[in-house]
């Protein structure tokens, strides 16, 4: 095997036709930046649709809260879903460079790593995935075509009647379902990827400062979901606005729609990084078992050789740097005792719970006045009566 270290930078989710396709049309920018590429697509299928809006005479209906559920998907999901590729695709390649360079991957596994990293590079430039997540987005469509925003437009009765519903019906809702299993696909990449990992000899360190044995950049490359969750939780808020403008729903059963939507982001973001809790928990118990041993060996010669009566010197005492490194030994205990058994932080759960309930806000306004909610705060900030 060579000494070049595998994977430190060829390691990349990005690839397939549509990626191609944005790097021919120089939408993408040093390969892994396609805002700009989310972009095209976004204003390109929304210009599209109120240009035939405004020609079906339904301009002022596309423009009423009953259809806000599409300007989300087209204005802002879509974008988020390229502004989390551009961001997170560095972060994983950075997350298998640090795990080499670090010597968490010790070198009789490179094999292995420079294997897997080979394999995910075929799949990701595969046009197979793309071809398959298109045609379920368009049997979606075939299978059930009562799925529409619910505004006067984009009802069924109407829908076939109109071209802009029509377009947003059949050519941007396909769209938009095809990038969701496009990230679905690359999620499960991704996961098949840290498994793989995970099955290595790895060379975890439980004094490691991170917390997790060496694995707590994966904290890192996680917390750079945080728009795609944005973007997941903004679809359900457009479509709980439109049901309480439509009369469809009640804001109060936006509370257990909560639950759900937090724990699927769980499920999706979360819980996978869990394939690595055996690893990290037999890491643990370890490292307390040899901590232990060395620190009952150590404070056993540190008493002999200080608090024994024939030993006292008090001259030498000063200044030794025996107390110094008993305290460094009581912190080394201190930090593998307090290792996670996962890589996962605090920080991780609430940004990722963050980005979720921050679209969800705006819905407040839906039944509460501005100045209603302002006389609100006002009356329990100054402790005044309601």
């Amino acid at each position: 095997m060579s000494e070049q270290a595998p994977g430190r930078e060829s390691f990349s989710l990005l690839g397939g036709p549509l990626h191609r396709l944005g790097c021919r049309l120089h939408l993408v920018r040093g390969g892994t930046n396609t805002l700009a590429l989310g972009f095209a697509i976004s204003l390109l299928l929304w210009g599209v649709l109120v240009a035939l809006a405004f020609i079906d005479g339904t301009g002022r209906q596309l423009f009423s809260l009953a259809a806000i559920g599409g300007h989300v998907r087209l204005l802002l999901v879509i974008p988020l879903f390229f502004l989390c590729e551009s961001l997170l695709d560095p972060k994983m390649t950075a997350f298998v460079r640090t795990i080499v360079d670090s010597g968490v991957v010790p070198r009789s596994a490179w094999p292995v790593l420079e294997a897997e990293v080979a394999r995910i590079g075929r799949w990701k430039d595969s046009w197979l995935p793309d071809t398959l997540c298109l045609a379920a987005a368009v049997a979606l469509l075939l299978a059930a075509p009562m799925a529409h925003l619910p505004g006067a437009p984009y009802h069924p009765a109407a829908a076939e009647a109109t071209l802009a519903g029509q377009w947003y019906l059949g050519v941007c809702l396909t769209l938009f379902r095809f990038l969701v299993l496009r990230w679905l696909w690359r999620l499960a990449l991704w996961y098949g990827f840290l498994w793989r990992v995970s099955r290595l000899s790895l060379n975890l360190v439980p004094t490691h400062p991170d917390g997790a044995a060496g694995l707590g950049y994966l904290e890192v490359v996680h917390a750079h979901f945080t728009p795609l969750v944005f973007a997941l939780s903004a679809v359900e808020t457009a479509s709980f606005a439109e049901g309480i403008a439509t009369g469809r729903t009640t804001l109060e059963a936006l509370y257990p729609a909560l639950a759900i939507v937090l724990v699927a982001d769980a499920l999706l973001f979360v819980m996978p990084l869990l394939i690595f809790a055996p690893r990290l928990w037999a890491c643990r118990v370890k490292g307390l078992g040899d901590y232990t041993t060395l620190a009952a060996r150590y404070v056993g010669g540190f008493d002999r050789k200080w608090l024994a009566a024939d030993s006292r010197d008090d001259k030498a005492l000063l200044g030794t740097p025996d107390l110094q490194s008993l305290a460094d030994l009581a912190n080394s205990f201190n930090i593998v005792r307090n290792m996670r058994w996962t890589p996962i932080s605090r920080r991780l759960l609430f940004g990722l719970a963050l980005a979720t309930l921050l679209p969800m806000v705006p819905l407040l306004l839906l039944a509460y006045p501005i100045a209603e909610l302002a006389e609100i705060f006002f009356t329990k900030l100054m402790g005044l009566r309601a």
